[in-house]
């Protein structure tokens, strides 16, 4: 007779999760709303990609940003003074968003008069790849400064998302940063992963970007 039970948490968790996400996007798909889950490490530029998205998009469709931290609102001012709708959430010590707490940020943004609701993940390459939050997609950001490496050492994050930006394009000539074995350590990695290179900065390769995101959402809602 068995004295215990041995229960396999992690896969139950997920499963849960998986479950919630898939029901989200039902949800969101029937309200006609965009979910994008933008992810990064600290640091390669989320905010300031996120800032030109916004500028580029605000004035086509009604957009609506949920920046989610461990604490502190310097990104959800910044988006706020950008004239759209944003909410702070704070992830209490956390390092990821799963879909029940999107789900909460989204009812807190109230998407009924939102086409395109944007969700800048916590800062880290590990745990927001783990969890579906129940976007219709997802992007990335890699930054040069960061290495060609990523997609090798972090693969998880690479697979799940359907764009990778790589931003701080104007540095290059600074660094050892060879953007064809990036291409391919992420191609390894995802290869239907579309890849744009981009400088948040300067605004280059910005519209490639809104570009294949405006596509994305008219689909959407159709």
């Amino acid at each position: 007779m068995e004295k215990f039970r041995v229960l396999e948490i992690k896969q139950s968790v997920f499963a849960d999760n998986d479950k919630r996400a898939d029901e989200l996007r039902k949800e969101l798909k029937e309200k006609k709303v965009f979910l994008l889950n933008l992810m990064s490490s600290p640091g390669a530029g989320k905010t300031t990609t996120l800032a030109r998205t916004v500028e580029r998009l605000k004035d086509e469709m009604r957009i609506g940003v949920m920046e989610a931290d461990i604490d502190s609102d310097v990104d959800a001012r910044a988006m706020a003074e950008l004239g759209v709708k944003t909410i702070q959430l704070h992830t209490g010590g956390m390092c990821h968003l799963d879909a029940g707490m999107t789900a909460q940020g989204l009812e807190g943004l109230r998407t009924g008069d939102i086409d395109l609701a944007i969700l800048e993940n916590v800062g880290n390459l590990v745990c927001p790849a783990e969890f579906d939050t129940g976007a219709v997609k997802n992007v990335m950001i890699l930054s040069v400064p960061e290495g060609d490496d990523k997609p090798l050492k972090y693969p998880l994050m690479f697979s799940v998302c359907d764009v990778v930006l790589i931003n701080k394009i104007d540095v290059l000539p600074y660094f050892d940063f060879d953007m064809d074995t990036c291409r391919q350590n992420i191609l390894m990695r995802n290869p239907n992963a579309r890849i744009i290179p981009v400088c948040a900065r300067t605004g280059e390769g910005i519209d490639a970007w809104t570009d294949w995101l405006r596509v994305q959402v008219e689909e959407w809602r159709r």
